[in-house]
């Protein structure tokens, strides 16, 4: 075994700049883009100036991952795509139908160019296209041109509780999860959306900064409670920079219901045997759902050990504000310090390569050559990087 680690990253972020999404744009949708383009200005800190190159400059991106230690990345949208109002991940769903199609457009240029971007480095770069949910058959349709593509993983929206679309917990979304289970594709959720609007009030952002953790959580239960995972026991769910430790207790809430209900009562409900699962929802939840830890601090760690540590996977948020470059080792060596190396390893790499099928062995080589020594891990961080801005190094 390797004395350095093999770092996959489980959380970073890239995209097009507004030049390379219009060349993958369909003709028809040139001349809208060309107004909306003249219209839009970027309020985003790490879309402008110098930083967001990193989103798209091959050359710089991965010198500086590799600087930082991780070798290959799953990655999520960052830059605003055509027609879109915002960052794809906080944006909140088209309004009509016109917008819709608009957005989708845009969102078809993303995953074109992140097809072409991915492939770069194929065996470094596990993208995520992206699908609408107001449009089943479209997004079945694109999840068809993703498998046959190559992609393994799609990024699945959050379904805000203001829109007109049945929760996920609806048998509304079986075709949508049947088609994804027999593709052999992961769906992966991200932090961010899901969330009402909250309107343009002085605290607005604040409460939308409370919530947004509520919103992006609550799908687990929805998704086990409303027995998802034993209808399509063969799909594969993955919650990102959604935290860590929050999950125990809500698999311990679940679990206590689920023994509740099994007697046919919880309290003044009465539930049907129809809804009781076979199975505990913590089982489901080994079964089907993995977590990817973005910049998790100490205590999160620990919480990785109650949770399963082949049940999570170490993200670096790159290139986020909020993420670990260009102190991830620093913050492993804060989090994981003490930690056995095969557990380590699970975590860094190995859950993450089997979950998106990356090749270990074609990333050893990048490992031993960027990859931090296990020695260097398992020292324990001394001083707190100056300039660090990551919660990874600040939180318990």
């Amino acid at each position: 075994m390797s004395e350095r680690y093999t770092i996959i990253s489980a959380d970073s972020h890239a995209g097009g700049n507004m030049a390379m999404y219009e060349e993958y744009l369909a003709d028809e949708w040139r001349e809208a883009f060309a107004e909306w383009r003249g219209a839009y200005s970027n309020p985003y800190r790490d879309l402008q100036d110098d930083g967001r190159t990193r989103n798209w400059d091959n050359e710089r991106r991965v010198q500086e991952q590799y600087d930082d230690g991780i070798v290959a990345e799953i990655t999520f949208p960052n830059t605003v795509p055509p027609f879109y109002p915002t960052g794809m991940l906080i944006a909140y769903p088209p309004k009509d139908q016109n917008d819709y199609l608009r957005r989708k457009a845009g969102i078809d240029a993303h995953n074109r160019w992140l097809k072409d971007w991915a492939d770069e480095y194929p065996a470094q770069r596990c993208g995520l296209p992206q699908i609408f949910l107001e449009d089943i058959d479209d997004a079945i349709t694109t999840l068809e041109w993703a498998a046959a593509e190559g992609f393994r993983s799609f990024m699945l929206p959050h379904v805000a509780p203001d829109v007109d679309l049945p929760g996920l917990w609806s048998p509304h979304w079986d075709r949508l999860w049947a088609a994804v289970q027999d593709l052999d594709l992961v769906a992966t959720q991200h932090g961010g959306n899901g969330t009402p609007n909250y309107g343009s009030d002085p605290a607005s952002g604040l409460i939308f900064l409370m919530e947004v953790p509520f919103f992006a959580h609550r799908n687990l239960s929805h998704l086990i409670m409303s027995g998802v995972f034993h209808r399509f026991p063969k799909l594969k769910y993955v919650m990102t920079e959604q935290g860590t430790a929050w999950a125990i207790d809500e698999l311990r809430r679940m679990d206590m219901y689920h023994m509740q209900i099994s007697s046919g009562r919880v309290g003044e409900l009465g539930f049907s045997a129809d809804v009781v699962l076979p199975m505990k929802p913590s089982e489901y939840f080994d079964q089907n759902v993995w977590i990817g830890a973005s910049f998790p601090s100490p205590g999160e760690a620990e919480a990785i050990k109650t949770l399963g540590v082949h049940k999570v996977m170490w993200g670096s948020d790159y290139p986020h504000h909020e993420g670990t470059y260009p102190y991830s080792v620093e913050s492993l060596q804060r989090a994981f310090h003490d930690w056995d190396e095969a557990d380590m390893r699970r975590v860094l790499s190995e859950n993450a390569a089997e979950l998106y099928r990356f090749d270990l062995d074609a990333l050893a080589p990048l490992a031993a050559e960027h990859g931090p020594t296990v020695e260097q891990v398992a020292t324990p961080l001394a001083e707190i990087p100056k300039k660090a801005t990551s919660p990874a190094f600040f939180k318990k």
